[in-house]
This record gives C-alpha cells, sequence and structure tokens, in this order.
C-alpha cells in the first residue's frame, strides 16, 4: 500500500457509510480510479453489507411487528409502579431550583413557623366571656361581694372584714 492508501483506508470506512464531506469524498474518489486495493476493500465492505442485509431483510419480512408491538405494551403495562418515596428524588432533580442547598434552611424554618403557629390557631379561646353578676354590699362592720356565674351554676362570696384598729392612745 502506498502512502496515500494509508490515508484512504481510514477515510474508507466513512466513506462507505456516507459520512464523510464533500471534500473528502472528492479525494477517496480521485483515488479510487488508480488504485486496484482500495478498489477490493470497498467491494469487500459492499459484499458483507450484502451478506447481513439479506437475512435481516428476510426476517423484517416474515415478522409481525403488530405482535411485537403487543408484547412490548404487555412488558410497559407488567412493570410496576415505584412508590412515591423512590419517585420523588427523581421529581427533584428536574428542578434546577432543588439542586441547590439553599431550600433546606427555608423549608426549615416554614416547618417551626408551622409548628409555633398552628396551636395557636387550633387553641379555644372564648368568644365571649360567660354571663355573671358581681353584686357588692357595704355594711359598718363587714364588706360581702357575691360573684354569680350563670352557665357553670357557680356563686362565690367573699367576705371582707374590717381590719383590725388599734386601740388609741390615751
Amino acid at each position: 500500500m502506498k502512502d496515500s492508501c494509508s490515508v484512504i483506508s481510514k477515510l474508507l470506512g466513512k466513506y462507505f457509510d456516507q459520512e464523510v464531506t464533500d471534500e473528502e469524498r472528492s479525494f477517496v474518489d480521485a483515488h479510487l480510479v488508480d488504485c486496484h486495493a482500495c478498489q477490493e476493500m470497498l467491494s469487500s465492505m459492499e459484499k458483507i453489507r450484502d451478506w447481513v442485509k439479506a437475512p435481516v431483510e428476510e426476517a423484517a419480512r416474515k415478522e409481525d411487528f403488530p405482535w411485537v408491538w403487543e408484547k412490548i405494551e404487555r412488558a410497559i403495562r407488567k412493570e410496576e409502579k415505584r412508590p412515591f418515596w423512590k419517585v420523588l428524588p427523581s421529581w427533584l432533580q428536574i428542578s434546577p431550583l432543588f439542586q441547590k442547598k439553599f431550600w433546606i434552611p427555608a423549608v426549615a424554618a416554614m416547618v417551626v413557623t408551622l409548628l409555633v403557629t398552628l396551636p395557636l390557631v387550633f387553641q379555644k379561646t372564648p368568644i365571649s366571656p360567660s354571663p355573671s353578676v358581681v353584686e357588692y354590699l357595704e355594711s359598718e362592720t363587714n364588706n360581702v361581694m357575691v360573684y354569680d356565674s350563670e352557665n357553670s351554676k357557680i356563686t362565690l362570696i367573699w367576705l371582707f372584714e374590717e381590719p383590725e384598729k388599734e386601740p388609741d392612745a390615751v
């Protein structure tokens, strides 16, 4: 083989697959006119392609493609659905926002805020105080206060005694 044959032998596979540029194609065509060794190499490539192509085409003619598609569909339907916790990481990897780690403190802050505010939101608070009556009675010796709650039926009575007076010094 000549030097140009070694260059052409590297290009011959691409030439055969029609993957060369126009410049390379014209270079190989010009070489093939004069070189019988490279012509033989190209001819052997064509024979190999024909040997492989004939059985494949025959199998394709015999194959029932709708039947093959039905087999593929059955296999797809049989595929188990993955649990949510296994699918979630792949969903999170799709978004560039979730690929950043800055959202972890934000989510933690939201969780803490929810934990603090939810008890306050759901805390039972009376809408209005229960109706009650307070009476205060004064007398010279004792003072009495009566607290009467209507809803809980509780009555509280406070007896305020007058503080003891110190005897007057004479």
